[in-house]
């Protein structure tokens, strides 16, 4: 097997929500396993999500956990996830990452040549898509 690199997002109390959202967003089915499933059944965290994981129609992998309630919680800073190629598939997954969250950076024509635009979506994480356009 190859080597691969893959978001791993963390939440408090909503991965199954969020994992759900990039589910009707890339396609694919996520699976998920709770703390209960995985030895605490008794635990305040038990239908809280321990691993979800989500392999997208694309070929992209998208991994997730909540925090457990002794945690304290901190949201994603300094870091995006980021998609770029000149998929067409892109623009309607920026339409959909966005609905919802809050655009930081429009998606429009750069200085580069391609379109370019950063959101964070309705569960907190940042996005930055780059539409590579044809060279001619």
């Amino acid at each position: 097997m190859s080597s691969q690199l893959n978001p791993y997002l963390t939440f408090n109390g909503n991965a199954r929500q969020a994992i759900e959202f990039y589910a009707s967003v890339f396609g694919g089915k996520p699976a998920f396993h709770t703390f209960a499933e995985l030895g605490a059944p008794d635990s305040p965290d038990a239908d809280r999500i321990m691993h979800g994981i989500l392999e997208t129609d694309g070929g992209y992998t998208i991994m997730a956990a909540d925090v457990t309630r002794d945690m304290k919680y901190e949201p994603m800073t300094g870091c995006s996830v980021s998609l770029s190629g000149d998929d067409d598939h892109l623009r309607g997954y920026w339409d959909k990452l966005s609905a919802g969250g809050s655009i930081t950076v429009p998606m429009e024509k750069q200085v580069w040549g391609d379109e370019f635009g950063m959101c964070v979506d309705k569960f907190g994480v940042s996005w930055m898509v780059n539409i590579s356009r044809p060279q001619t």
